[in-house]
């Protein structure tokens, strides 16, 4: 089984929703394979609690303009520190930063496929791994910059 066409144009819609709301490190994974509750999972980060509440405002928002779909549930709006949004198809974690590195969804769902995601949605990562340009829009490795050359030379 793999995500339905219908599941990733949610992914599309939330993603670019976050995106638009600077969270970072946005990713998403297809776990139709193992988990038959629901397609994927979105994961986006904030660094503040305010921050958090308006991403997941925001993809609440855009997915019910754009698709006319509510979430069936919503969890940890009060602490605004990791708000789950649970559409069946998909289901949206916006976590606090701190919150992402200590519970590590990343980590354990890394198995999984990853979703092609809107460039906004890449360019909002910082891994190691994805390139990216000094302001972190996404850019192919020709487009980055070459490296500086100053001091490759001894000159003592």
């Amino acid at each position: 089984m793999t995500v339905t066409d219908h599941s990733q144009e949610l992914i599309n819609v939330a993603a670019q929703a976050a995106a638009d709301k600077l969270a970072h490190n946005i990713i998403a994974f297809d776990v139709s394979e193992v988990l038959s509750i629901t397609d994927a999972f979105l994961i986006a980060s904030a660094n503040n609690d305010r921050q958090v509440r308006s991403i997941a405002e925001e993809i609440e928002d855009q997915l019910r303009e754009k698709l006319d779909i509510k979430p069936v549930r919503r969890e940890g709006e009060r602490d605004g520190r990791w708000i789950l949004l649970d559409y069946l198809d998909i289901v949206v974690h916006v976590q606090h930063s701190e919150e992402r590195s200590f519970y590590s969804l990343d980590r354990l769902w890394k198995d999984c496929p990853e979703l092609p995601l809107p460039e906004d949605a890449l360019a909002s990562r910082n891994r190691p791994d994805a390139h990216t340009d000094a302001v972190g829009n996404a850019v192919t490795p020709v487009e980055q910059a070459p490296a500086d050359d100053f001091g490759a030379e001894d000159y003592s």
